[in-house]
């Protein structure tokens, strides 16, 4: 009888230790997305090095970044949701800042150099607010940028032999030396937006 209760109160215990440990792993997850958790091995590794062109056919690369806070965002131009209407948001962030939005960038970097060339980058930009940078360059210069932010990217074939690009969404935060903050929030008001980027400054 007493084994049996033992074997019982040890069942518990690993379920409740299980218990546990998921909800550690749930909460420091919420804890990274949010940004409100320390920065561990993982996020410190997110970010880096590139060498690409703006959509003035200007270079920039992650030095040119240093010294203030910035957001980065991959996507493509012929996105048809996410990229424009994140653009947009944005867009309106960077209204709410003002004056201060000189202080800070957006960098708007493509995963599809084949399609969004210098000319297409300064066309499709030139509907959202200024400070918006896109970036492109070769296919090596493109993958080497999205390997150092740990991005999806992927082509789709369409069935009219076109295609589109499958990647990730997320809005990296880098502190003024370059290193990844955290996921940035765009589902807020322009202005809580711009509060939280001038934490940085």
């Amino acid at each position: 009888m007493t084994a049996k209760i033992s074997a019982k109160a040890s069942r518990i215990m690993v379920m409740f230790a299980a218990f546990l440990g998921g909800l550690f792993l749930f909460f420091g997850a919420i804890l990274f997305v949010t940004g409100r958790g320390p920065i561990g091995p993982a996020a410190a590794a997110v970010g880096g090095p590139f060498q690409l062109e703006d959509q003035y056919g200007k270079p920039v690369t992650d030095a040119d970044m240093k010294g203030k806070p910035f957001l980065v965002f991959f996507g493509f131009t012929h996105c048809p949701d996410i990229c424009p209407t994140t653009l947009f948001d944005m867009s309106q962030m960077m209204k709410a800042l003002g004056p201060d939005a000189d202080r800070t960038g957006v960098l708007f970097v493509t995963v599809d150099p084949e399609r969004d060339t210098v000319p297409v980058l300064k066309d499709y930009l030139s509907n959202f607010d200024p400070h918006l940078r896109g970036l492109t360059g070769d296919r090596a210069a493109i993958d080497a940028a999205i390997k150092e932010y740990r991005v999806y990217a992927k082509k789709v074939p369409l069935e009219n032999g076109d295609y589109t690009m499958d990647h990730t969404a997320v809005i990296y935060l880098m502190d003024k030396d370059g290193h990844f903050v955290a996921p940035f929030d765009m589902s807020r008001t322009p202005e809580a937006e711009a509060a939280d980027l001038r934490r940085y400054m």
